[in-house]
């Protein structure tokens, strides 16, 4: 078997034991004040901004690149596989995407009050006059669009850059510099000219995995036998959500579950068959289920090819 497979099972396995540990000497913490460093707004002269996000992307990527270069050039295979696996680990947010999704839930348990605090954390929204289910859909609705971007998107390339080069994990660690480059920085506000290269290089590298999401999640939900919900749902809705990639999650899991997604005066995603309290499960499981498909896809792809 390749060590593709090997790396990209055990980066999971490890995912799903460790999750996200917290600490500011985390690979991603530490790439955060990297980008930080040179994604301050109002340092350089406005006409430089945009050349600025450039040069600070191509830097941020060359620079998480260094150690996976050099491990790959002179470290014995074995000593490359494992750094892979862990730096794979690294790059997937599975099990820390739905504990973000769960201390929402514990929140709420406490009142409105908490769960408005504990949302803040994952939406840009005004969370001050957000009621329960409003609440729970900003968090679900991070966890959907989530799925692209913390799990499926790092699959994809790993498994790409794994059957044309050799070497998974430079296609992981390329997306999750991009996309942590557009998290901090891609927003129409004063970051706007800084943020505006990688909130384009991220739409541009989530594009076709967030077209794999959904075929993924079609699949599942045909197993559930809400395919046809979820597909309506996606012709209807998907153009809704701000952005060329977040709709396609969010308007297939919507569907899929019979729940709504709701930013208030933005867009309301989905029809409420059942509250997100009730669907809560289902898009979990949903999420997990389209996880797996994609490992064992991307599994097949490089044992195969």
């Amino acid at each position: 078997m390749p060590f593709g497979s090997i790396i990209l099972f055990l980066g999971l396995a490890l995912d799903r034991l460790i999750g996200d540990p917290r600490s500011r000497f985390h690979p991603v913490a530490l790439l955060g004040n990297l980008i930080g460093f040179w994604g301050r707004t109002n340092f350089y002269p406005r006409s430089l901004e945009r050349v600025i996000g450039i040069l600070g992307w191509l830097v941020t990527v060359a620079v998480a690149f260094v150690p996976c270069v050099l491990l790959y050039l002179f470290a014995p295979r074995a000593v490359f596989v494992i750094f892979s696996i862990l730096a794979l680990a690294f790059c997937i947010g599975w099990r820390s995407l739905e504990e973000h999704v769960a201390s929402v839930e514990e929140a709420l348990s406490k009142g409105e009050e908490e769960g408005r605090r504990a949302v803040s954390y994952l939406v840009s929204r005004d969370t001050k006059k957000l009621t329960f289910e409003q609440i729970r859909s900003g968090a679900y609705e991070s966890a959907a669009e989530n799925l692209v971007d913390s799990i499926i998107a790092p699959i994809f390339w790993f498994v790409v850059f794994e059957i044309i080069f050799g070497a998974g994990i430079f296609g992981a660690v390329l997306f999750r510099c991009a996309n942590t480059m557009d998290a901090m920085l891609g927003y129409k506000d004063e970051r706007v000219r800084i943020g505006w290269f990688a909130a384009r290089a991220d739409d541009v590298l989530a594009f076709i995995p967030a077209r794999v999401t959904g075929v993924l999640l079609l699949a599942v939900f045909a197993v559930k036998g809400t395919a046809g919900d979820a597909l309506r749902c996606y012709q209807r809705d998907r153009k809704k959500r701000p952005g060329f990639n977040g709709g396609t999650p969010m308007s297939l899991i919507a569907g899929g579950c019979g729940v709504c997604f709701e930013k208030p005066g933005v867009y309301r995603i989905g029809d409420c068959k059942r509250t997100l309290e009730e669907g809560g499960r289902s898009i979990i499981s949903s999420m997990r289920w389209a996880t797996v498909l994609a490992a064992v896809v991307g599994v097949l792809l490089m044992v195969i090819l």
